[in-house]
């Protein structure tokens, strides 16, 4: 039996599998995980929009710092104590301002976590609402939150 696309190179080891999502964990966060902090008016981070003015100007996440990534560097950062935790974000996952952001606050000594998704991922996710029926899956039915459960005709699970 031939091997798919997705199997023609083997999952990890569970061991290295953990290494590898627990460091990520350490790098990343989610859009819908930062609006469930700042909604509780939780936050234990700074959350930094870190693109240009004229995309700030035209809408930003609420509680969010403007910081053009271009700007960072240790006299903007003063104002923050050593232990802060930023988190930066930029207009999605098609943009690179989060990284060179993240960079540059590593390389000044900042905690630094980058909110993947970035604006898009907030209009996407947080906006909309956690709702996605696709039509395909294990069977029964979704609700608002949940996947369509489903099966598509001709998949494997309607088989």
């Amino acid at each position: 039996m031939s091997k798919s696309v997705v199997t023609a190179h083997p999952a990890a080891a569970p061991a290295d599998a953990i290494e590898h999502f627990a460091a990520l964990l350490g790098f990343e966060t989610d859009c819908w995980d930062v609006h469930e902090v700042l909604s509780a008016g939780e936050a234990d981070f700074v959350l930094v929009d870190v693109r240009g003015k004229g995309a700030w100007e035209q809408g930003h996440i609420a509680g969010a710092v403007h910081i053009p990534h271009r700007e960072l560097g240790s006299g903007v950062l003063d104002e923050y104590p050593d232990e802060t935790v930023f988190v930066v974000y930029c207009a999605g996952p098609h943009c690179n301002g989060a990284d060179r952001a993240a960079l540059r606050l590593a390389q000044a000594g900042r905690p630094v976590k980058k909110m993947i998704g970035g604006a898009t991922g907030w209009l996407d996710g947080v906006r909309a609402g956690p709702r996605l029926s696709l039509g395909f899956g294990l069977g029964g039915a979704s609700a608002p939150g949940q996947f369509n459960a489903e099966p598509r005709r001709g998949s494997p699970a309607a088989t």
